[in-house]
């Protein structure tokens, strides 16, 4: 099985995270962004949306979205929970992710740490701000109340929302008034198997 990713990227990290706590081999083939690798026609085969992480199995089949990829895997294994609800509790924090939270924190972040801040994106990334923290306050407020974002086990929620989390304050933002954020990233970060951005 090859993976196509960039250990920079969180929502490369994440299925990386996943595939290294259930031991699942794989190739990992890095992939520069920024040096337009994900445009290539040989690329653009596999996934037209010219976007990573992108896996090939071994069967040739071809799998993108960084959320359907952790899905998959976590079908049948303790990160994703076979109670209905549970489930959907799991999903529902997957699609804020990609809509509530990806958006602010992540763009944010590459106009600060990629783009060098450029002044043309100054007013955007500051509009960022809100947004971004809206959003850990909502985490901020569940893990008042739970160890891990569904429950007190660590699912494929965790996974997906630890990816840009932890790495917030590269956009800007300061978690030092998330104290449960804090607890439940060094948590992710304690785990065996554990793979950080590189």
């Amino acid at each position: 099985m090859l993976v196509y990713g960039d250990l920079q990227s969180g929502n490369c990290l994440k299925v990386k995270l996943l595939l290294s706590f259930l031991n699942i081999q794989h190739d990992w083939q890095h992939i520069n962004i920024l040096n337009k690798e994900t445009q290539t026609s040989e690329f653009l085969s596999l996934n037209p949306n010219g976007k990573i992480p992108t896996v090939v199995f071994d069967d040739g089949q071809v799998l993108c979205e960084s959320n359907a990829i952790l899905s998959y895997f976590a079908e049948g294994t303790p990160y994703l929970p076979t109670d209905r609800y549970q489930k959907a509790k799991v999903y529902e924090w997957l699609f804020f992710e990609q809509y509530s939270h990806e958006p602010y924190i992540a763009v944010a972040r590459f106009i600060q740490k990629y783009q060098g801040m450029p002044e043309h994106r100054l007013e955007e990334y500051q509009s960022l701000q809100s947004g971004g923290h809206k959003a850990l306050k909502i985490m901020e407020k569940q893990l008042s109340q739970s160890a891990f974002l569904v429950g007190n086990s660590i699912s494929i929620a965790d996974i997906a929302l630890y990816a840009y989390t932890h790495v917030a304050h590269e956009g800007g933002f300061d978690l030092t008034g998330y104290p449960n954020i804090e607890r439940w990233i060094d948590a992710i970060a304690s785990m065996e198997g554990y793979v950080g951005m590189s």
